[in-house]
This record gives C-alpha cells, structure tokens and sequence, in this order.
C-alpha cells in the first residue's frame, strides 16, 4: 500500500509533468490539485489536521523573560516508545527540568538531523551538479549565535 507521502509527491510530479510553473509554491500546487480533484480533505484526518494546526501554532507561541530575551512558552517531548510513543506539551513556565531536558535533547536532535540532511544536499549539489565554485556550509554556529546576542542585546 502507497503512503500518504507518496501519493502527495505523485501530485508534484504531475503538476510539473503537465508544464505548470516551476519554480512555484505549494499553495499554487494545492489549488490545482483540488481543482483536478486529486486531493481534497477526508474526514477522518479533520483531527489529526487540527492537532497539527495547533502544533504549530504552539510553536509559534513566544514571551519575553525577564531578562528580555524572546523565547517559545510552549515545548514539545516525546515519551514512550513504539506504538506507545507521544508528543506532549508543556509550558517553559511551568514544565519539570525532567521534561524540558527531554523537550530540549529531542530538539537538538531535530537540529542536528537537518544538519546532516543539509550537509548532505549541498555535498549532493557539488559533486553533481559541478558548480564552477562549490557552495560551502559552515555547521559551527557559535559566531552566530554570539551575533545574535548581541543584536539583541
């Protein structure tokens, strides 16, 4: 049985192969998969779209501390494992240190994971494509994030 993914990525590839714009937006490749009646909702997944919606909504809930800095209110952390496996969420404000340390460790690893995805698209790209000057990433962040203290200090 096809994934949801794969079917969603067959979409792509047909709204390209039928010579619409590319590049474009996946907004524009919504419109007119529904307009073509290749996606629409299904009512057994209006729960899992709305916990989704507020996932990112919670992730985009910030408040200022009180030494000034902006900084999410609400975390996620997984717990169990397996079938038995969750997300929940917690406010920084409130949380156990168990829980923010596991929120924080699983966000790391996030982090790292796109790292590596990156490294492995831009090294993909150089090798590939052969760019007449390669495209170099840099994956230490501590100029950065020492920059970004003091703009907002």
């Amino acid at each position: 049985m096809r994934s949801q993914n794969d079917l969603l990525h067959d979409i792509v590839r047909r709204y390209k192969d039928e010579g619409n714009d590319w590049p474009t937006t996946s907004r524009d490749i919504a419109h007119w998969a529904i307009e073509h009646q290749l996606w629409a909702p299904q009512p057994s997944a209006i729960v899992g779209q709305c916990a989704d919606q507020l996932s990112r909504a919670m992730r985009d809930e910030y408040i200022v501390d009180p030494q000034g800095r902006k900084v999410r209110a609400l975390h996620s952390a997984m717990f169990g494992q397996g079938p038995d496996q969750q997300s929940l969420w917690d406010d920084i404000r409130t949380a156990s240190p168990r829980f923010m340390e596991v929120a924080f460790q699983g966000r790391r690893r996030q982090i790292v994971g796109d790292c590596k995805q990156l490294k492995n698209d831009v090294d993909s790209y150089n090798e590939n494509r052969r760019p007449a000057k390669s495209i170099q990433v840099v994956f230490d962040f501590s100029d950065d994030l020492m920059e970004s203290d003091l703009a907002h200090a």
